[in-house]
């Protein structure tokens, strides 16, 4: 384990965390539904991917 002989100060400290940020996911559009899908998912609403059908979805009336 490191044993550090000189503190470092808050800058040095804060240079070295800059790359650690939150990254808004990519959101694309369903080709077949219109609605908002993460990319390389299926579709929440309609259960399409890449214009093929991949799971059905029930339909409640």
């Amino acid at each position: 384990m490191a044993h550090p002989k000189h503190k470092h100060s808050k800058t040095r400290r804060d240079k070295r965390r800059t790359h650690y940020k939150a990254t808004a996911p990519q959101v694309a559009s369903c080709s077949n539904c219109g609605s908002s899908v993460l990319y390389h998912r299926v579709c929440p609403e309609c259960g399409y991917y890449r214009g093929k059908l991949a799971i059905e979805k029930k339909v409640t009336a």
